[in-house]
């Protein structure tokens, strides 16, 4: 199987409104795409919401992922699912993402841990994590889709940064019988916070749901750093990923897509 590519609408496109993006990915050859949370705050307007479902439909794409309300990320806030002052925000916004999920056909939401909070204890903030995802895996399997979590760098106060951070809350969700919680395996910031990622990738794909790329230093697309991206993707899809790979980059180049011939960038010809 060819790997299947589609553009992070949220960090790609930035030049353009929320709306447009959709369209610009689609003119660029892509038949998919994901977002951060597209919105302000974690319960939108009913005609915001509106309005992102209808781009998405009219631009011609899958939305394939959706990230659920992670709180002010400009400010550096990575989520709000371990916060027990955050619990309505983080539960109303699952509803709405599962709305717009059910509407476009979203397949996997990722629930951003969030950093740590020194009013509250460790302890407190995992076991509150632990009930947030089991709450967000229910509703999405309700609709036919998955809860992703992520290992991510450059934020000091996050605590998942390995994929054995992961891991340890996957094991006890499955301890706890909840289902339908993977990792999105995002090769960059593995590869930042010193994770083998090969080994990752052989150890763990069976709990990758989820593949995001970009290039390190500087977090740019395939080809401006150093990472084998091309390979570990290979190994990935050789050994059953079946997934897709979400292009979650900073376009540090004219052309961010460069790098991939456009008749590899659209999901109908791929075997």
């Amino acid at each position: 199987m060819s790997p299947r590519y589609l553009v992070n609408c949220s960090i790609i496109f930035t030049e353009l409104p929320v709306l447009e993006r959709p369209a610009a990915a689609k003119a660029a050859g892509f038949d998919a795409v994901e977002f951060w949370w597209p919105f302000a705050t974690a319960v939108p307007e009913d005609t915001e919401v509106a309005a992102f479902v209808a781009a998405v439909r009219d631009a011609g794409v899958q939305l394939v992922g959706l990230n659920l309300f992670a709180g002010d990320m400009p400010a550096g806030e990575r989520g709000v699912v371990s916060d027990p002052g955050r619990v309505r925000e983080f539960q109303d916004s699952v509803e709405v993402a599962v709305g717009i999920g059910e509407a476009l056909g979203v397949s996997g939401f990722n629930a951003l841990y969030g950093n740590r909070s020194a009013e509250y204890s460790p302890a407190a903030q995992d076991e509150l994590a632990l009930a947030n995802l089991a709450h967000a895996a229910g509703r999405a399997a309700s609709i036919g889709a998955g809860v992703f979590l992520e290992p991510v760098s450059g934020a000091d106060r996050y605590p998942l940064r390995t994929a054995s951070d992961v891991m340890a809350v996957l094991d006890q969700l499955d301890g706890a019988g909840v289902t339908g919680v993977g990792m999105l395996a995002d090769l960059y910031h593995l590869a930042v916070n010193g994770d083998d990622v090969p080994s990752v990738l052989a150890k763990h794909l069976e709990r990758v749901t989820h593949v995001q790329i970009a290039d390190a230093p500087g977090r740019g697309e395939p080809g401006t750093g150093g990472l084998p991206l091309d390979r570990w993707v290979a190994s990935a899809y050789r050994a059953g990923y079946e997934g897709w790979v979400g292009l979650e980059y900073k376009p540090a180049t004219d052309d961010p897509f460069g790098w991939l011939p456009r008749e590899l960038r659209g999901s109908a010809g791929v075997s």
